[in-house]
């Protein structure tokens, strides 16, 4: 026994030998290695795919999915691929995207109900009033106006003197809504090409009596002009308000405010020839 424990020293303090083992260890752990990788690739993985193509705003049910197997590799690939079905039931195509037919779902193309500009337009807080401003390819600096920007109001007017009166009346507004002359949306899809007519805001009642006077002044030449603003501006939006005391005073001073406690007589209307007519 002696014997065989002494040989087994002599072996293995032997350099070449030492060297051996350590060339045949190294090759043992990179063919491990390796064939571990090989199988991560390649082990398939089962996503949801879509089985026709799906438009912007549509409804995701179990009937629009189908399940292929890909390989692991192409999920580790694709960090905003979807691969799980129960995040798709239940959502939406996000407001202008679409997915074709036999695509992968990806995340930056998947909404909630609550991130689509119908529930934003439907569903505004109390205290609020949706309000349309009427636009033109040009005055949305060639169709760059988009949903969820925030942008500033502008105004444009004359005042008594005809001096030009110009300036910002309302700053960080967000726009809910792009739409064109037949209330269709205009970015939600990429094949038609659609023309804003209108954007579409929700702002307090103040705000909104305010703006519906500017733009029944007469003679005055008043524009209400929509100016984008940066990415940071939307991504960090300040309080939406009134930034001129004196655009918003100017404009007040030629309406008249009905007091709340003023009501019409339902059975007695005057005529413009004076002639009184009464309800029975």
């Amino acid at each position: 026994m002696g014997n065989i424990i002494t040989t087994i020293k002599r072996f293995l303090s032997n350099k070449n030998t030492v060297s051996i083992i350590g060339v045949i260890a190294g090759i043992l752990v990179l063919y491990v290695g390796y064939t571990w990788r090989v199988n991560q690739a390649t082990n398939p993985v089962t996503i949801p795919y879509a089985k026709t193509q799906l438009i912007s705003r549509h409804k995701i049910t179990s009937e629009d999915i189908g399940y292929m197997e890909v390989s692991r590799d192409v999920v580790t690939k694709s960090k905003n691929l979807i691969t799980n079905a129960n995040q798709l039931i239940g959502k939406q195509i996000q407001y202008g995207n679409m997915v074709p037919q036999n695509g992968f779902f990806y995340t930056e193309q998947i909404a909630t109900v609550a991130e689509t500009p119908d529930f934003a337009i439907n569903n505004i807080p109390d205290g609020y009033t949706i309000i349309y401003l009427d636009v033109d390819i040009n005055s949305t600096y060639g169709n760059s106006i988009y949903p969820g920007n925030y942008i500033d109001l502008y105004f444009k007017g004359l005042d008594e003197s005809r001096k030009i009166i110009f300036g910002k009346l309302i700053e960080s507004i967000e726009v809910l809504d792009v739409r064109d002359s037949q209330g269709q949306h205009v970015f939600e899809t990429s094949v038609e090409s659609r023309i804003p007519a209108v954007l579409v805001f929700a702002v307090p009642d103040d705000m909104f009596s305010l703006l519906k006077k500017a733009k029944y002044m007469t003679g005055s030449s008043v524009e209400i002009i929509p100016v984008p603003r940066n990415a940071s501006y939307t991504q960090n939006p300040g309080e939406t308000r009134v930034s001129s005391s004196y655009i918003r005073d100017f404009i007040l001073s030629k309406a008249v405010t009905l007091p709340d406690d003023v009501t019409f007589d339902d059975t007695t209307y005057s005529n413009p020839n004076d002639t009184t007519i009464t309800g029975s």
